[in-house]
């Protein structure tokens, strides 16, 4: 029998807010019945969108919270002034071992900021990173870090490949996966003396590291775990969605020009379907948190209903996974 597995969930966080956040939380829990959500935020308004729902009661629980926070707020200040929003009381649950994990669809920094602050890093642990995964035309890389850490030192780097190792290998299948470090070039001399100094401590380290890996190798899928600090972890992350927007906007635009197009586009529909379906974020849950003691789950701003359940589906295979416990045998003190 599976154990069941608790997690917070921000109600009031992000575009879609608080429909979209409830209408997958109610997905995840009609499609398995090992997870439990507590469902944080204003109870007036959750409680008056749950009505619309048939689902389990035991496995749904509502904490209220009366305040949020906001993209436009200082993270550090808002997480320690607004004790009653429902990220901090989220995040909470996670540091009082009441939930296994906590997804928002809020403020990036806040997320940051509160998960090192309140649920803290595994001993050990430098700095945690933010873990997305990114697609590419074989399947998708872990790209680590993508906003965590601005600055970074080459140890930071090392444990993030570490970290992304072990996570890819557990919650993705791959076993042994290739570890590659973001540069401008292939050779060891290339990049700065952050990347060089990186380079030579992953070449020590027993995990399956492959070298530099340039930018435009990323789409071929030549790595599994994409090793960076977040200043260029986020251009990439970006520049990606940005990417994919603009194509598909295009290609709907020349597909529908004409009457020929149009037919063609129908013969094509299929294909053109699968297409964007894997460039869709929402089928791979969102960016985790690696590094702290309990699992904290990044997903994208404008997440559907369908981001949610498979964020919250991601939080259940990380806890079966152990994948906490696994960092902490994995990473020296």
């Amino acid at each position: 029998m599976q154990e069941m597995i608790t997690v917070a969930v921000d109600a009031m966080g992000g575009d879609n807010a608080p429909n979209e956040i409830i209408k997958g939380c109610i997905e995840s829990i009609n499609d398995d019945n090992n997870i439990k959500i507590y469902l944080v935020g204003n109870n007036i308004i959750i409680n008056e969108q749950l009505t619309k729902y048939t689902y389990n009661k035991e496995q749904l629980e509502v904490v209220d919270a009366k305040e949020t926070i906001d993209t436009c707020e200082s993270p550090v200040m808002a997480i320690r002034r607004k004790k009653d929003s429902s990220l901090v009381k989220g995040l909470n649950l996670v540091k009082e071992k009441k939930a296994n994990a906590f997804v928002s669809a809020g403020s990036t920094g806040a997320i940051l900021a509160g998960g090192t602050f309140i649920v803290g890093r595994i001993k050990g642990i430098e700095r945690p990173a933010l873990a997305p995964l990114i697609p590419h035309k074989k399947g998708v890389s872990l790209l680590i870090d993508c906003g965590a850490n601005v600055d970074s030192k080459a140890s930071y780097l090392v444990q993030y490949a570490k970290m992304g190792s072990i996570y890819f290998e557990n919650v993705l299948g791959v076993k042994n996966p290739k570890v590659a470090l973001i540069n401008i070039g292939e050779e060891k001399s290339k990049g700065n003396n952050l990347v060089k100094e990186t380079y030579s401590l992953l070449q020590n380290e027993d995990i399956n590291f492959i070298g530099n890996i340039e930018a435009r190798d990323i789409p071929e899928g030549k790595a599994d775990i994409l090793v960076c600090d977040a200043f260029v972890g986020n251009i990439i992350l970006k520049y990606t969605e940005g990417f994919a927007l603009t194509m598909f906007s295009m290609l709907k635009k020349y597909l529908l020009q004409n009457i020929r197009s149009k037919i063609g586009t129908f013969l094509l529909k299929p294909a053109l379907k699968n297409f964007k379906k894997s460039f869709d974020y929402t089928e791979y849950g969102g960016a985790p948190l690696l590094g702290l003691e309990g699992l904290v789950v990044k997903t994208h701003g404008s997440s559907d209903a369908k981001a949610i359940k498979n964020t919250i589906l991601q939080c259940k295979k990380f806890s079966d996974q152990k994948i906490n416990k696994k960092i902490k045998e994995n990473i020296k003190i």
